[in-house]
């Protein structure tokens, strides 16, 4: 018997027969949710000049205890005001530029003002170029503000537009097909009978893309049927890559692999290491890349986690794209695994992770409850209780 695929080298082997997307100029307002596809050059100073960060009065330094006479005021948006000199101080607003000869602002609290006759009431400048933010003291012009691969979240999009910019290039969004088979299987919503069962994969699925840079379409409940199941993947072939999900293994009705040979497709493997999901196939067919998932929802699910989110993230353009593994201590004890790396559905709280007592792959119930996969790599000893382990959020 051919021996299973390791799940680290299966992963890799993905990635390795993908290449990234060609880049696409987008505005500003259009790219949440993408990857920037260049480094982000600042186009100008932040700030670009000095100004102040309290409302108060700008003094000098060196006349800190005052008393000042008031000259001027400075408004955010508005060209500086009137230089100062010894003994003199300008009322300054938030934003407002530092007037030349300034180089403090002493907050409004700390002061008495007797129409222009500005006097101390509290030390309020302990430190030279207090509540003031330098010109360039975020970023200078030039300067890198964001990596190629970065996800442009609210924030990142903040950055990118105080740098300067109005538009920028962007991962083009893969397109992505999600082709749920099954005789069983009947619409959301609709009656079943004791041997039907609602298609539930292709809503989770592509719910989980959703929150990716794709563009996802569903043709759902294919029959059992290879001239059917052909006509699917014919009908895909415009998209960058084909989810199937359901009939990936070996019996009689699982019609996946021998639709893909069928269809001319290269199968690259077949069968992984792992617990869940141990049928998931990989392959192209023509220019698309085939991902065949297990029809159990726990094995479709943490193989979409494991492969598909990641490729999707890796042709959208991301740097990093790999899940993150993260640390919590096990509650319970952990019986040795086998053969196959494990990931059970589980929950964290408080620092701690326990796993379902039941890991039942057709069990949705549990995947709705869970907020972790708990990873046991292959051949791992018993763990007990307290022993720090490794986890995905999901």
């Amino acid at each position: 018997m051919k021996p299973l695929l390791p799940l680290e080298e299966a992963q890799k082997r993905l990635i390795a027969m993908a290449q990234p997307m060609a880049a696409e100029t987008v505005s500003v307002d259009q790219a949440f949710g993408r990857y920037i596809a260049e480094d982000i050059i600042a186009q100008r100073d932040q700030p670009a000049a000095n100004m102040s960060a309290m409302d108060g009065y700008a003094i000098r330094f060196e006349d800190r205890n005052g008393p000042w006479k008031v000259i001027g005021e400075c408004k955010a948006g508005s060209p500086p005001c009137s230089a100062i000199a010894a003994g003199e101080a300008a009322r300054i607003f938030t934003g407002a530029l530092l007037p030349e000869g300034a180089d403090t602002v002493v907050m409004q609290e700390n002061v008495d003002r007797n129409d222009n006759e500005l006097k101390l009431i509290d030390d309020p400048s302990p430190v030279k170029g207090r509540h003031v933010r330098y010109q360039g003291g975020d970023f200078a012009a030039g300067s890198v503000v964001l990596k190629a691969g970065t996800l442009l979240n609210a924030g990142a999009l903040g950055h990118i537009v105080i740098a300067g910019h109005g538009e920028l290039r962007v991962g083009t969004r893969p397109k992505i097909a999600i082709l749920s088979t099954g005789d069983e299987l009947v619409p959301p919503g609709a009656t079943s009978l004791p041997h039907q069962i609602p298609a539930s994969n292709d809503v989770m699925i592509a719910a989980m893309l959703a929150a990716l840079p794709a563009q996802s379409r569903s043709i759902s409940r294919i029959p059992d049927n290879l001239d059917s199941l052909c006509a699917a993947l014919e009908n895909a072939q415009d998209c960058d890559v084909i989810v199937t999900i359901g009939g990936a293994s070996v019996g009689d009705h699982d019609l996946v692999a021998p639709a893909f040979k069928k269809m001319g497709g290269q199968t690259d493997f077949w069968k992984i290491a792992m617990k869940p999901g141990k049928p998931l196939m990989a392959g192209k067919l023509r220019s698309s890349l085939v991902i065949a998932l297990p029809g159990n929802p726990g094995s479709a699910f943490v193989t979409a986690t494991l492969f598909l989110l990641p490729l999707i993230r890796y042709l959208a353009g991301a740097n990093h794209y790999m899940p993150i593994l993260q640390s919590a201590v096990t509650s319970t004890p952990l019986p040795a695994t086998g053969t196959r790396a494990e990931f059970l559905r589980a929950m964290v709280q408080d620092g701690q992770i326990t796993a379902f007592d039941s890991q039942d792959s057709a069990q949705l119930s549990i995947l709705a409850a869970a907020n972790a996969l708990l990873y046991r790599p292959a051949e791992s000893g018993p763990q007990p209780t307290g022993s720090t382990v490794s986890y995905l959020s999901i």
